[in-house]
Protein backbone atom coordinates (compact mmCIF):
# COMPACT_ATOMS: atom_id res chain seq x y z
CA UNK A 1 0.00 0.00 0.00
CA UNK A 2 1.43 3.45 -0.89
CA UNK A 3 1.02 5.46 1.56
CA UNK A 4 -0.38 8.81 0.66
CA UNK A 5 1.04 12.53 2.29
CA UNK A 6 -2.80 13.73 2.19
CA UNK A 7 -3.60 11.70 5.05
CA UNK A 8 -1.80 13.06 8.10
CA UNK A 9 -3.40 16.38 6.75
CA UNK A 10 -6.83 15.23 6.61
CA UNK A 11 -6.64 13.71 9.96
CA UNK A 12 -4.48 16.31 11.30
CA UNK A 13 -7.86 18.71 10.85
CA UNK A 14 -10.82 16.36 12.42
CA UNK A 15 -12.72 18.03 14.60
CA UNK A 16 -12.30 21.69 14.18
CA UNK A 17 -15.79 22.48 13.01
CA UNK A 18 -15.34 21.85 9.70
CA UNK A 19 -16.13 19.98 6.53
CA UNK A 20 -13.46 18.31 4.98
CA UNK A 21 -13.56 17.73 1.21
CA UNK A 22 -11.20 15.73 -1.09
CA UNK A 23 -11.73 16.34 -4.63
CA UNK A 24 -9.56 15.08 -7.27
CA UNK A 25 -9.88 12.97 -11.32
CA UNK A 26 -12.07 9.37 -10.83
CA UNK A 27 -9.24 6.38 -10.18
CA UNK A 28 -6.93 8.80 -8.18
CA UNK A 29 -7.35 6.96 -5.15
CA UNK A 30 -10.18 9.00 -3.11
CA UNK A 31 -12.09 6.09 -1.90
CA UNK A 32 -8.74 4.08 -1.00
CA UNK A 33 -7.55 7.18 1.11
CA UNK A 34 -10.66 7.30 3.30
CA UNK A 35 -10.27 3.34 3.64
CA UNK A 36 -6.89 3.86 5.86
CA UNK A 37 -8.45 6.57 7.37
CA UNK A 38 -10.87 4.96 8.68
CA UNK A 39 -8.74 1.78 9.70
CA UNK A 40 -6.82 4.54 12.36
CA UNK A 41 -10.36 5.91 13.75
CA UNK A 42 -11.36 4.95 16.74
CA UNK A 43 -14.95 6.10 16.81
CA UNK A 44 -17.86 5.20 14.91
CA UNK A 45 -18.53 6.05 11.65
CA UNK A 46 -20.83 5.76 8.32
CA UNK A 47 -19.74 5.46 5.03
CA UNK A 48 -22.12 6.76 2.51
CA UNK A 49 -21.87 6.01 -1.65
CA UNK A 50 -23.47 8.61 -3.62
CA UNK A 51 -23.36 6.54 -6.55
CA UNK A 52 -25.98 4.55 -4.60
CA UNK A 53 -29.68 5.87 -5.53
CA UNK A 54 -30.79 5.13 -2.32
CA UNK A 55 -28.04 7.34 -0.64
CA UNK A 56 -28.86 10.19 -3.47
CA UNK A 57 -32.78 10.01 -2.56
CA UNK A 58 -31.69 10.39 1.65
CA UNK A 59 -29.50 13.61 1.33
CA UNK A 60 -31.22 15.23 -1.11
CA UNK A 61 -33.84 18.11 1.11
CA UNK A 62 -33.46 16.57 4.04
CA UNK A 63 -34.49 17.25 7.07
CA UNK A 64 -32.66 18.00 10.48
CA UNK A 65 -34.31 15.46 12.10
CA UNK A 66 -34.25 12.93 9.16
CA UNK A 67 -30.22 13.85 9.35
CA UNK A 68 -29.80 12.67 12.64
CA UNK A 69 -32.02 9.39 12.64
CA UNK A 70 -29.44 8.92 9.81
CA UNK A 71 -26.09 9.76 11.59
CA UNK A 72 -27.05 8.16 14.85
CA UNK A 73 -24.35 8.04 17.37
CA UNK A 74 -21.51 7.93 14.37
CA UNK A 75 -18.34 10.25 15.03
CA UNK A 76 -17.38 10.02 11.53
CA UNK A 77 -19.78 10.82 8.53
CA UNK A 78 -17.85 9.66 5.01
CA UNK A 79 -19.93 10.70 1.82
CA UNK A 80 -18.06 9.32 -1.22
CA UNK A 81 -18.58 10.53 -4.46
CA UNK A 82 -20.79 13.48 -3.38
CA UNK A 83 -20.98 14.98 -6.60
CA UNK A 84 -24.12 13.16 -7.55
CA UNK A 85 -26.28 14.87 -4.74
CA UNK A 86 -28.16 17.79 -5.67
CA UNK A 87 -27.55 20.73 -3.89
CA UNK A 88 -25.37 18.92 -1.68
CA UNK A 89 -23.62 22.00 0.34
CA UNK A 90 -26.77 22.74 1.57
CA UNK A 91 -27.16 19.15 2.91
CA UNK A 92 -23.70 19.05 4.29
CA UNK A 93 -24.13 22.79 5.91
CA UNK A 94 -26.98 21.88 7.77
CA UNK A 95 -25.35 18.83 8.85
CA UNK A 96 -22.19 20.99 10.30
CA UNK A 97 -24.46 24.00 12.24
CA UNK A 98 -27.23 21.29 13.68
CA UNK A 99 -24.47 18.42 14.49
CA UNK A 100 -21.73 19.88 15.01
CA UNK A 101 -19.80 16.50 16.70
CA UNK A 102 -19.89 14.90 13.81
CA UNK A 103 -17.21 14.67 11.61
CA UNK A 104 -18.05 15.28 7.78
CA UNK A 105 -15.18 13.27 5.35
CA UNK A 106 -16.57 14.78 1.69
CA UNK A 107 -14.89 13.30 -1.82
CA UNK A 108 -15.92 14.17 -5.27
CA UNK A 109 -14.29 13.49 -8.47
CA UNK A 110 -15.70 16.43 -9.86
CA UNK A 111 -15.49 20.55 -8.64
CA UNK A 112 -18.22 20.81 -11.50
CA UNK A 113 -21.14 20.43 -9.34
CA UNK A 114 -19.47 19.67 -5.89
CA UNK A 115 -17.55 23.08 -5.68
CA UNK A 116 -19.80 25.34 -7.29
CA UNK A 117 -22.84 23.78 -4.75
CA UNK A 118 -20.41 24.08 -1.54
CA UNK A 119 -18.79 27.74 -2.38
CA UNK A 120 -21.41 29.68 -0.69
CA UNK A 121 -23.20 27.06 1.83
CA UNK A 122 -19.68 26.51 3.16
CA UNK A 123 -18.14 29.41 3.24
CA UNK A 124 -15.64 29.21 6.38
CA UNK A 125 -16.95 25.77 7.15
CA UNK A 126 -14.55 23.42 5.34
CA UNK A 127 -11.15 22.38 4.42
CA UNK A 128 -9.98 21.92 0.47
CA UNK A 129 -7.77 19.27 -0.68
CA UNK A 130 -6.89 18.05 -4.22
CA UNK A 131 -5.86 14.65 -4.59
CA UNK A 132 -3.70 13.77 -7.58
CA UNK A 133 -2.31 10.59 -8.98
CA UNK A 134 0.59 9.21 -6.85
CA UNK A 135 3.55 12.13 -6.40
CA UNK A 136 6.85 11.61 -7.04
CA UNK A 137 7.75 11.91 -3.35
CA UNK A 138 5.13 8.86 -2.56
CA UNK A 139 6.68 6.82 -4.88
CA UNK A 140 10.14 7.43 -3.68
CA UNK A 141 9.19 6.81 -0.12
CA UNK A 142 7.72 3.77 -0.91
CA UNK A 143 10.15 2.20 -3.66
CA UNK A 144 13.01 4.07 -2.63
CA UNK A 145 15.20 6.79 -3.80
CA UNK A 146 16.93 4.40 -6.59
CA UNK A 147 14.01 2.31 -7.60
CA UNK A 148 11.90 5.19 -8.34
CA UNK A 149 14.54 6.67 -10.85
CA UNK A 150 15.21 3.49 -12.58
CA UNK A 151 11.45 4.13 -13.16
CA UNK A 152 11.53 7.36 -14.67
CA UNK A 153 10.92 6.91 -18.02
CA UNK A 154 7.71 4.31 -17.13
CA UNK A 155 6.42 7.44 -15.70
CA UNK A 156 6.95 9.88 -18.76
CA UNK A 157 5.20 7.45 -20.65
CA UNK A 158 2.49 5.62 -18.51
CA UNK A 159 1.92 8.23 -15.47
CA UNK A 160 1.48 7.77 -12.29
CA UNK A 161 -2.20 6.58 -11.43
CA UNK A 162 -2.48 4.44 -8.83
CA UNK A 163 -3.79 1.11 -10.82
CA UNK A 164 -1.01 1.59 -13.69
CA UNK A 165 1.99 1.69 -11.01
CA UNK A 166 0.88 -0.99 -9.13
CA UNK A 167 0.49 -3.75 -12.04
CA UNK A 168 2.84 -4.78 -14.22
CA UNK A 169 0.48 -6.29 -16.69
CA UNK A 170 -1.92 -4.76 -19.69
CA UNK A 171 -0.31 -0.96 -18.82
CA UNK A 172 -1.34 0.05 -21.70
CA UNK A 173 -5.40 -0.76 -21.83
CA UNK A 174 -5.56 0.47 -18.39
CA UNK A 175 -3.86 3.85 -18.88
CA UNK A 176 -6.09 3.71 -22.41
CA UNK A 177 -9.23 2.47 -20.41
CA UNK A 178 -8.73 5.49 -17.97
CA UNK A 179 -8.12 7.78 -20.64
CA UNK A 180 -11.65 7.49 -22.30
CA UNK A 181 -15.27 8.25 -21.41
CA UNK A 182 -15.09 7.84 -17.61
CA UNK A 183 -12.65 10.22 -17.25
CA UNK A 184 -14.57 12.34 -18.34
CA UNK A 185 -18.09 11.69 -17.53
CA UNK A 186 -18.47 14.05 -15.31
CA UNK A 187 -18.28 16.76 -18.31
CA UNK A 188 -20.47 14.69 -19.99
CA UNK A 189 -23.58 15.07 -17.37
CA UNK A 190 -22.52 18.62 -16.46
CA UNK A 191 -25.24 21.08 -17.98
CA UNK A 192 -26.50 18.17 -20.47
CA UNK A 193 -22.92 18.17 -22.15
CA UNK A 194 -23.52 16.38 -25.37
CA UNK A 195 -20.55 17.10 -27.59
CA UNK A 196 -18.01 13.91 -27.05
CA UNK A 197 -16.63 14.33 -30.84
CA UNK A 198 -15.10 17.69 -30.09
CA UNK A 199 -13.86 16.78 -26.74
CA UNK A 200 -12.06 14.24 -28.33
CA UNK A 201 -10.67 16.34 -30.83
CA UNK A 202 -10.16 18.99 -28.46
CA UNK A 203 -7.71 17.07 -26.16
CA UNK A 204 -5.40 15.40 -29.21
CA UNK A 205 -5.19 18.86 -30.06
CA UNK A 206 -3.43 19.93 -26.56
CA UNK A 207 -1.56 16.41 -26.45
CA UNK A 208 -0.14 17.74 -29.79
CA UNK A 209 0.61 21.25 -28.58
CA UNK A 210 2.03 19.97 -25.47
CA UNK A 211 4.70 22.52 -24.18
CA UNK A 212 3.68 25.27 -26.65
CA UNK A 213 1.82 28.19 -26.50
CA UNK A 214 -1.80 27.32 -26.66
CA UNK A 215 -4.50 30.29 -29.10
CA UNK A 216 -7.88 29.77 -28.55
CA UNK A 217 -8.50 31.22 -31.73
CA UNK A 218 -6.40 28.50 -33.78
CA UNK A 219 -7.92 25.69 -31.76
CA UNK A 220 -11.54 26.97 -32.85
CA UNK A 221 -10.58 27.32 -36.22
CA UNK A 222 -9.00 23.75 -36.89
CA UNK A 223 -11.54 22.13 -34.55
CA UNK A 224 -14.30 24.08 -36.38
CA UNK A 225 -16.07 25.84 -33.61
CA UNK A 226 -15.79 29.15 -31.46
CA UNK A 227 -14.02 30.45 -29.25
CA UNK A 228 -16.48 30.91 -26.35
CA UNK A 229 -17.08 27.07 -26.87
CA UNK A 230 -13.57 26.14 -26.87
CA UNK A 231 -12.80 28.05 -23.95
CA UNK A 232 -15.75 26.66 -21.94
CA UNK A 233 -14.45 23.04 -22.62
CA UNK A 234 -10.99 23.56 -21.46
CA UNK A 235 -12.50 25.03 -18.08
CA UNK A 236 -14.58 21.91 -18.22
CA UNK A 237 -11.25 20.00 -18.55
CA UNK A 238 -9.63 22.14 -15.87
CA UNK A 239 -12.36 21.27 -13.05
CA UNK A 240 -12.32 17.78 -13.92
CA UNK A 241 -7.93 17.43 -13.20
CA UNK A 242 -7.15 16.83 -16.56
CA UNK A 243 -5.59 19.85 -17.61
CA UNK A 244 -4.10 22.82 -15.94
CA UNK A 245 -3.13 26.13 -17.85
CA UNK A 246 -0.33 28.02 -16.98
CA UNK A 247 -0.03 31.82 -17.50
CA UNK A 248 2.71 33.65 -19.08
CA UNK A 249 4.96 36.14 -16.91
CA UNK A 250 4.82 39.94 -17.83
CA UNK A 251 5.61 43.31 -16.02
CA UNK A 252 4.59 45.19 -19.13
CA UNK A 253 7.86 44.99 -21.06
CA UNK A 254 7.65 46.05 -24.48
CA UNK A 255 8.49 43.01 -25.76
CA UNK A 256 7.24 40.04 -23.86
CA UNK A 257 3.78 37.80 -24.37
CA UNK A 258 1.37 38.85 -22.20
CA UNK A 259 -1.43 37.06 -22.74
CA UNK A 260 0.02 33.76 -23.82
CA UNK A 261 -1.23 30.54 -21.91
CA UNK A 262 0.40 26.75 -21.90
CA UNK A 263 -1.99 23.83 -20.90
CA UNK A 264 -0.51 20.58 -19.57
CA UNK A 265 -2.31 17.14 -18.66
CA UNK A 266 -1.79 16.15 -14.84
CA UNK A 267 -0.68 12.63 -15.97
CA UNK A 268 2.02 11.85 -19.02
CA UNK A 269 -0.28 8.41 -19.03
CA UNK A 270 -3.79 10.55 -19.80
CA UNK A 271 -1.67 12.75 -22.46
CA UNK A 272 0.00 9.78 -24.39
CA UNK A 273 -3.34 7.84 -24.28
CA UNK A 274 -5.19 10.13 -25.91
CA UNK A 275 -2.78 10.43 -28.95
CA UNK A 276 -1.99 6.61 -28.49
CA UNK A 277 1.55 7.11 -28.19
CA UNK A 278 3.31 4.69 -25.69
CA UNK A 279 6.83 4.27 -27.86
CA UNK A 280 9.87 4.34 -25.79
CA UNK A 281 11.68 7.66 -25.47
CA UNK A 282 14.70 6.65 -27.95
CA UNK A 283 11.48 6.36 -30.63
CA UNK A 284 10.16 9.45 -29.68
CA UNK A 285 10.08 13.41 -30.86
CA UNK A 286 8.26 14.67 -27.68
CA UNK A 287 10.39 13.40 -24.97
CA UNK A 288 11.18 17.35 -23.98
CA UNK A 289 7.31 18.17 -24.16
CA UNK A 290 7.14 15.23 -21.09
CA UNK A 291 9.98 15.93 -19.25
CA UNK A 292 8.32 19.11 -19.35
CA UNK A 293 5.12 18.21 -18.46
CA UNK A 294 6.33 15.46 -15.62
CA UNK A 295 8.34 17.85 -13.97
CA UNK A 296 5.83 20.46 -13.81
CA UNK A 297 2.68 18.78 -13.02
CA UNK A 298 4.71 16.83 -10.17
CA UNK A 299 5.88 19.84 -8.54
CA UNK A 300 2.35 21.30 -8.43
CA UNK A 301 1.47 18.30 -6.29
CA UNK A 302 4.94 18.61 -3.90
CA UNK A 303 3.95 22.72 -3.75
CA UNK A 304 -0.08 21.67 -2.84
CA UNK A 305 0.56 18.65 -0.36
CA UNK A 306 3.13 20.91 1.33
CA UNK A 307 1.32 24.03 1.28
CA UNK A 308 3.49 26.34 -0.42
CA UNK A 309 1.54 28.78 -2.28
CA UNK A 310 3.44 30.40 -5.32
CA UNK A 311 2.13 31.71 -8.60
CA UNK A 312 3.18 29.89 -11.11
CA UNK A 313 4.16 31.22 -14.69
CA UNK A 314 6.15 30.61 -17.78
CA UNK A 315 8.10 33.71 -19.64
CA UNK A 316 8.74 34.38 -23.35
CA UNK A 317 9.97 37.41 -25.40
CA UNK A 318 8.33 38.12 -29.33
CA UNK A 319 12.26 37.24 -29.84
CA UNK A 320 11.53 33.98 -28.66
CA UNK A 321 13.47 33.69 -26.01
CA UNK A 322 11.74 31.39 -22.88
CA UNK A 323 12.14 30.18 -19.62
CA UNK A 324 10.00 27.10 -19.08
CA UNK A 325 8.65 27.50 -15.22
CA UNK A 326 8.70 30.56 -12.86
CA UNK A 327 7.83 30.98 -9.65
CA UNK A 328 6.56 33.99 -8.02
CA UNK A 329 6.44 34.24 -3.47
CA UNK A 330 6.56 37.15 -1.79
CA UNK A 331 8.24 39.22 -4.35
CA UNK A 332 11.30 36.54 -5.80
CA UNK A 333 11.42 35.13 -8.88
CA UNK A 334 12.88 31.50 -9.13
CA UNK A 335 13.05 30.41 -12.56
CA UNK A 336 13.75 27.13 -14.14
CA UNK A 337 14.89 25.58 -17.23
CA UNK A 338 14.35 21.85 -18.00
CA UNK A 339 16.60 19.82 -20.03
CA UNK A 340 16.09 16.30 -20.68
CA UNK A 341 20.21 16.10 -21.93
CA UNK A 342 21.77 16.11 -18.92
CA UNK A 343 25.08 17.74 -20.92
CA UNK A 344 23.05 20.54 -22.69
CA UNK A 345 23.83 23.65 -21.10
CA UNK A 346 21.65 26.90 -20.42
CA UNK A 347 21.50 30.48 -19.40
CA UNK A 348 18.96 32.76 -18.07
CA UNK A 349 18.14 35.21 -21.27
CA UNK A 350 19.88 38.33 -20.62
CA UNK A 351 16.25 40.29 -21.19
CA UNK A 352 15.13 38.67 -18.36
CA UNK A 353 17.81 38.97 -16.19
CA UNK A 354 18.23 42.71 -16.82
CA UNK A 355 14.63 43.57 -16.10
CA UNK A 356 13.69 41.32 -13.28
CA UNK A 357 16.62 41.40 -10.97
CA UNK A 358 15.71 39.63 -8.12
CA UNK A 359 15.71 35.96 -9.21
CA UNK A 360 17.43 32.38 -9.27
CA UNK A 361 18.04 30.24 -11.97
CA UNK A 362 18.15 26.58 -11.75
CA UNK A 363 18.43 23.83 -14.70
CA UNK A 364 16.70 20.73 -14.14
CA UNK A 365 17.71 17.86 -15.46
CA UNK A 366 17.95 14.17 -14.94
CA UNK A 367 20.59 14.46 -12.48
CA UNK A 368 18.89 16.82 -9.75
CA UNK A 369 15.48 16.79 -10.73
CA UNK A 370 14.40 15.00 -7.70
CA UNK A 371 15.61 17.47 -5.23
CA UNK A 372 13.06 19.89 -7.91
CA UNK A 373 10.55 17.10 -7.07
CA UNK A 374 11.03 16.86 -2.99
CA UNK A 375 12.47 19.95 -1.70
CA UNK A 376 11.94 24.03 -1.60
CA UNK A 377 14.69 24.70 -3.61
Amino acid sequence: MISRQLQNKLRGNFLKGKAILVLGARQTGKTTLLREIVKEFNGKYLWLDADEPIVRSQLVQPNIPDLKMLIADNDLLIIDEAQQIENIGLTLKLIIDHIPEVQLLVTGSSALELAESTSEPLTGRKFEYYLYPLAFKELMDHYGWLEEKKHLEQRLIFGTYPEVVTTSQNIREIITGLAGSYLYKDIFKYKDLRKPVLLENLLQALALQLGAEVSYHELSQILGADTETIQRYLDLLEKTYVIFRLRSFSRNLRNELKKSRKIYFYDNGIRNAVIQNFSPLNLRSDTGALWENYLISERIKFLEYNSIWVNKYFWRSHQQQEIDYIEEIDGQLKTFEFKWNPNKKSKIPLTFSKSYPNHTYNLINQENYTIFLSDKM
